[in-house]
């Protein structure tokens, strides 16, 4: 219910730019490398046209719709974030890009990257 709610004030409150289905992230764990980008893109635009903030939990993804939430998991540790998609990238091959504050969560500022599982939580559209 909660996960829903959530989900309904994102749709408002954010831009939202669907994609078709087929091109989304698996509703199970996908696994990919991640990296991650701080204080230096502070306050400049994202591609969904909000400013980055590196103490939000956000995240850039090639192709996943804004405002889609995606718990990001540690394969090291386990260790686990949820983020809002939020911008486009990257574009080193990697899978994903987290905020500074996202990446402090799982442990890869030190490392800068790492392999991570990502599963859906909510997509844009609503689904778990």
């Amino acid at each position: 219910m909660k996960t829903r709610m959530l989900s309904a004030i994102l749709a408002v409150l954010l831009p939202i730019h669907a994609a078709p289905a087929a091109e989304l992230v698996s509703r199970d764990d996908t696994v990919v490398t991640a990296s991650w980008y701080g204080k230096r893109y502070r306050g400049r635009p994202t591609a969904s046209g909000e400013a980055f903030d590196p103490a939000a939990l956000t995240a850039a993804h090639p192709t996943l719709p804004f405002g889609t939430l995606v718990e990001v998991v540690n394969a090291d540790d386990g260790r686990r974030v949820v983020v809002r998609i939020n911008d486009r990238g990257p574009t080193n091959g990697r899978g994903i890009d987290l905020s500074e504050a996202a990446a402090r969560r799982i442990g890869l500022i030190e490392r800068g990257v790492a392999e991570v599982g990502l599963r859906m939580v909510v997509g844009s559209d609503g689904w778990q």
